[in-house]
């Protein structure tokens, strides 16, 4: 296969593509200015550059939504920050290795100093958002937004105005008191980020307690204006049914990772789509004792998995659902890319290879559930990563 980015007219021919009917078989694709033009099995046009695929898998390229391993790139070490252009860069390649073609920045703008602050979203969003990034992955922002930060609320205002934020979910992680055993639990979990002593934080959090009222009021505002940008906003760790009716009243169009399958089929209920994460499918369950993915796949209240914490997770979770008999591998490569698109309201451009959408696709070595099975990436019918070519 030849190397080829920037060319305006494709013929993608011989490969089994996963069309949104399903698998068709020696196919040829074309492309034309970064838009799927057909799929089918015909002949090649006159006028397009050809890529033999043939022994290949054509596969719509990962929608991702919900992410946050970035952090770890630009700070490696509690209190060790790298500099952001290099940790980006470094990002850009690790999604690309994973299948990643779409990429929702997750940043939490919470209270808390340094990784997670406001001056530090400021930061990724005008780097990630400007037209100059560099970045190869079709790049976008969505905002972890903690109920307890109410600082700078018409900065947030005016991301949302701007389209810089796309996505927004609706986060409170203030610990519920101030008892040193609680506190100990949150210091041992924001010291993964920072050097602050115990002492520290529990005057940072005993200062931001009163700001919960004029935080939830802002919760309200940032909803409404989201519904009159058409900006999907999301909820996070629902747990309990109070939390899910809530949700329901600010018309969430995503339930973040609710607690248990009754709760997810509350949220289905309304019509938000439950997305949860592809590390728990992986590791055999969650990490903080919700349900697993498996549990919800076998109860059929699983919409969209997300890399959340680790990128290549999300490559292989499709073909661990399909493994353990939870769906067809055709549904849950959806739940990857169609899915998801859908839920973050990018579903018209994203997820799927049909005449009209996005040309983001991966070619994959067939029966390798690993990363290392992806031969090639292209973003708006770009190649922008290619691999060992051997078949």
């Amino acid at each position: 296969m030849q190397h080829l980015t920037a060319i305006s007219k494709l013929a993608l021919q011989g490969a089994t593509v996963l069309t949104p009917e399903g698998w068709l078989e020696s196919a040829t694709v074309l492309i034309e200015d970064g838009k799927f033009l057909a799929v089918g099995q015909s002949l090649k046009p006159d006028g397009f550059t050809a890529v033999e695929a043939t022994g290949l898998h054509l596969l719509p390229g990962i929608v991702d939504i919900h992410g946050d391993a970035f952090e770890r790139m630009i700070c490696p070490r509690p209190g060790v920050s790298l500099p952001l252009d290099m940790a980006l860069v470094e990002n850009d390649l690790s999604l690309l290795s994973a299948g990643i073609t779409t990429f929702f920045y997750s940043i939490t703008d919470s209270f808390e100093p340094g990784l997670r602050s406001r001056e530090m979203a400021r930061q990724l969003i005008n780097r990630i958002t400007s037209p100059n990034s560099g970045l190869r992955v079709d790049s976008r922002v969505h905002i972890r937004h903690e109920q307890a930060n109410t600082t700078g609320h018409e900065e947030l205002c005016q991301w949302l105005e701007n389209r810089q934020v796309t996505l927004l979910s609706l986060n409170n992680h203030l610990p519920p008191t101030t008892d040193d055993k609680t506190i100990q639990r949150y210091a041992n979990g924001l010291q993964r980020r920072l050097k602050m002593p115990v002492a520290e934080i529990r005057a940072l959090i005993e200062s931001i307690y009163p700001r919960q009222t004029e935080g939830l009021a802002q919760f309200e505002d940032l909803v409404q204006r989201c519904h009159q940008l058409d900006i999907p906003v999301a909820s996070h760790d629902d747990e309990t049914e109070a939390d899910v009716a809530k949700s329901q009243a600010r018309g969430v169009a995503i339930a973040e990772f609710p607690a248990s399958i009754p709760l997810a089929e509350q949220s289905r209920a309304y019509g938000a789509s439950v997305l949860m994460g592809a590390p728990n499918l992986v590791r055999g369950g969650s990490h903080v004792g919700y349900m697993s993915v498996a549990e919800a796949a076998q109860a059929e209240v699983l919409d969209c998995l997300c890399s959340d914490y680790h990128y290549p997770s999300l490559f292989h979770a499709p073909f661990l659902l399909a493994d353990k008999g939870l769906m067809p591998f055709e549904q849950a490569w959806k739940c990857i890319s169609e899915y998801p698109a859908r839920a973050a309201k990018i579903g018209q451009q994203k997820g799927k290879i049909a005449p009209g959408y996005d040309a983001d696709f991966l070619l994959l070595t067939p029966n390798d559930s690993l990363p290392s099975a992806i031969r090639a990436v292209y973003v708006k019918g770009n190649q922008v990563k290619q691999f060992d070519l051997t078949i």
